[in-house]
């Protein structure tokens, strides 16, 4: 079992507890569930933005401890005051060292798109992530048979969050090509295999419609490799680890995006 399998394996259980634990009559009641979203894809596109989705989170399968003692109101905010274009946060205990109340949060002090970072393995995970604030999620076709994740895209539409979609080859993006997505996330990175190509964006960008906002994920460590992506048509960017590695994430990312700006002039 290689570790992604092994991390699917656990979240079926995992989703299984907390639907006992905070039933879906609950997690309506929260006060963000009747709240109008924000639009990730909008946001990605601004002119006045970098594109950057810029991420938080404490730990990785592949890398361990990244950052133990974040503090989410601080970082968060930071990476909108840096020109972040969108927050990503992950979700996941276990393997990320994330949780529900970090989205929160996050919500409680920003005002832009924030995209919950997790394995969405069920319906549940949806309505959930509406009930943190999340104005998107994360479909993963590594982890889907693309009948269960049409579903669970039509389930995201009724509650008006906005879809990123992420693949990795060519079948996982010819069998998602579905209206409801949004967003399409060009990982990086093979998640069976945790081997990163930031050449992967490049060779599945003329095979992603127009209509879908293109977005390279992972590997992403210096503003040159932007300035490149965005000669193959990529307008957003998600950043993790990059930032997360520096004892201050926000000023990193400052950092990185006065670079871009002057790289872009």
């Amino acid at each position: 079992m290689n570790i992604l399998d092994e991390i699917i394996q656990e979240k079926y259980k995992e989703v299984e507890e907390r639907k006992s634990l905070y039933p879906v009559k609950l997690l309506e009641q929260s006060i963000y569930f009747q709240s109008k979203v924000v639009s990730l894809k909008k946001y990605v596109q601004r002119e006045d933005k970098s594109g950057i989705i810029a991420e938080i989170k404490r730990k990785s399968p592949s890398k361990g401890i990244i950052n133990a003692h974040v503090s989410i109101e601080r970082t968060s905010i930071g990476y909108m005051q840096a020109g972040a274009s969108a927050l990503s946060v992950l979700t996941d205990s276990k393997y990320f060292g994330g949780s529900k109340e970090d989205l929160m949060v996050a919500r409680k002090f920003n005002f832009c798109p924030i995209l919950r970072k997790d394995f969405v393995v069920d319906e549940y995970q949806i309505i959930e992530a509406k009930s943190m604030g999340a104005d998107a999620i994360l479909l993963i076709a590594a982890v889907l048979e693309p009948a269960k994740l049409h579903s669970l895209a039509k389930v995201a539409k009724t509650l008006q969050l906005e879809i990123l979609l992420e693949v990795h080859n060519n079948k996982e993006l010819q069998d998602n090509l579905i209206a409801e997505v949004d967003l399409i996330g060009v990982n990086n990175r093979d998640l069976k295999t945790f081997s990163t190509d930031i050449e992967i964006s490049k060779q599945l960008a003329d095979k992603i419609p127009k209509q879908f906002v293109k977005v390279s994920e992972s590997g992403i460590e210096n503003t040159t490799t932007i300035v490149e992506l965005r000669k193959f048509g990529y307008e957003g960017f998600l950043m993790g680890q990059n930032f997360m590695q520096h004892s201050r994430p926000e000023k990193a990312c400052r950092d990185f995006i006065t670079e871009l700006k002057r790289l872009e002039k």
